[in-house]
């Protein structure tokens, strides 16, 4: 469909109000001059104000399904306006530079096919909100290809140490997967991406610091544990502090009893990644748990995680594709490791916060050098509470908290993991780390409301 045909179809959608409407200064972008736009309001429910909120419009939601991304422009019309680039900048940059800008500023936003079908699944971005606040948002509609997207998340596949495993990181925290389905978690010292040195360069994640400072650290000891956030499965209601999960299975113990590592491939329980979407503001792994036989049931499922610019969490979807369980009460759950030295936790609802001092190191130890202490590494989880989130403390393997969920209609169920450290550039205390989790729980239970009207012609 062309342009012109396109634009056409929209116009015949709009409904233009005579009075306030066509008062509202529409924006321009050197030549780039719109004639269609959608009005979308976004409020915040809370009494708090909120920082880098995530904004999700779906294309269920959206007048205008049938669009590619190079033709949505969203525009916050309350910020200032670009100048026009300098002329080293336009050399430097090329022609897909953002040009001078009238009547508001163009945000970093993102046109995301989840399920891989081909058509887009929903427009994200992030802005800041005053407790209550509803502001209002512009999407214009034609062909617009400038405007430079600066990372603040990464997500990809890396070959490390001979080991093809997921990563996904923002400028403050990352994760990744060493250990079949839990987490690993790196703090960074300075905002910064830098999970592809990991994978590219083979460089070991408690040594990178030694590359650069600034790229900080592993942060997460796995091993036998749910580390920085894994799925599970309660399966025995007689014995509540008890959990199945993916990697320990009967042909784990029969075929591979001192590993780490699940059992054969064909055996056992078996994984597949992949990447969704790559930045700039979000990035998503997709992890498929296949061929799951706990010895009291079997199951598969898929699971997402998302990694949102300038924060300091991931969040987590599962879902269930087979759930056939042998006997009756299971339910499934999720959970991370208690913190070795534990000296500060808070649990409440769907919320729990584990965090104290610890000793990081090598885990293999190979030259002797010495660990060194962090007065404070802080994880949290953080379930939303239509999952009807039940806590329960797992004792084996090192000791984990874990909620056990009801889920939805479709056999799945979200949660979100937050991490930070001492060394890191903000929240690097029990106290702040405390607030930060407590704050994201009650954004997280509470999304903020978006509606979209009718497109207008100018």
């Amino acid at each position: 469909m062309t342009m012109k045909r396109l634009l056409t179809g929209i116009l015949a959608l709009c409904t233009c109000a005579a009075g306030e409407a066509r008062d509202k200064a529409w924006y321009t972008q050197g030549s780039f001059a719109p004639q269609v736009r959608v009005e979308c309001t976004v409020e915040n429910t809370l009494d708090i104000d909120r920082e880098n909120c995530p904004v999700i419009i779906r294309r269920a939601d959206f007048p205008v399904p049938d669009l590619h991304e190079m033709w949505v422009t969203v525009v916050d019309p309350a910020l200032p306006p670009a100048p026009a680039p300098t002329p080293e900048r336009l050399t430097l940059q090329g022609g897909h530079e953002l040009r001078r800008e009238t009547n508001g500023h163009a945000v970093y936003h993102q046109v995301d096919d989840i399920d891989k079908d081909g058509i887009w699944d929903e427009i994200f971005f992030q802005t800041d909100l005053k407790a209550g606040e509803k502001r209002t948002f512009y999407i214009y509609l034609g062909e617009n290809s400038r405007g430079w997207n600066k990372h603040y998340t990464h997500a990809n596949i890396g070959s490390y140490c001979r080991h093809l495993m997921p990563f996904w990181e923002n400028e403050y925290v990352g994760w990744k997967i060493w250990f079949a389905n839990s987490c690993d978690v790196f703090g960074k010292r300075k905002p910064t991406l830098m999970s592809q040195h990991l994978y590219m360069e083979n460089i070991d994640g408690y040594g990178i610091q030694t590359i650069d400072p600034d790229y900080g650290s592993d942060i997460q000891r796995v091993a036998n544990s749910f580390g920085g956030g894994s799925v599970c499965l309660f399966e025995f209601p007689e014995r509540p502090d008890s959990a199945s999960r993916p990697r320990f299975t009967p042909k784990h113990f029969e075929l591979a009893p001192k590993s780490k590592w699940n059992a054969g491939q064909m055996s056992d329980t078996r994984y597949t990644y992949d990447v969704v979407f790559n930045g700039p503001i979000r990035s998503m792994i997709r992890i498929k748990g296949m061929n799951w036989d706990s010895g009291n049931g079997f199951y598969e499922y898929v699971q997402d995680y998302t990694i949102y610019a300038h924060t300091n969490y991931c969040t987590s979807r599962v879902r269930f594709t087979t759930f056939e369980p042998r006997k009756q009460g299971v339910a499934p759950g999720c959970g991370v490791r208690q913190k070795p030295e534990q000296d500060n936790f808070v649990q409440h609802g769907g919320l729990v916060v584990t965090s104290g001092p610890e000793y990081i190191s090598d885990p293999e130890n190979i030259d002797n050098r010495p660990p060194w202490k962090v007065p404070f590494i802080g994880m949290a989880l953080a379930v939303r509470e239509q999952y009807r989130p039940e806590y329960r403390y797992i004792r084996t393997n090192d000791g984990n908290h874990t909620f056990r969920v009801t889920p939805d209609a479709h056999n799945a169920y979200e949660y979100m993991v937050m991490a930070s450290w001492a060394e890191g550039p903000r929240y690097n205390t029990k106290e702040t780390f405390n607030a930060y989790a407590e704050q994201m729980y009650r954004e997280y239970n509470n999304p903020v409301r978006v509606a979209c009207a009718k497109p207008e012609q100018k």
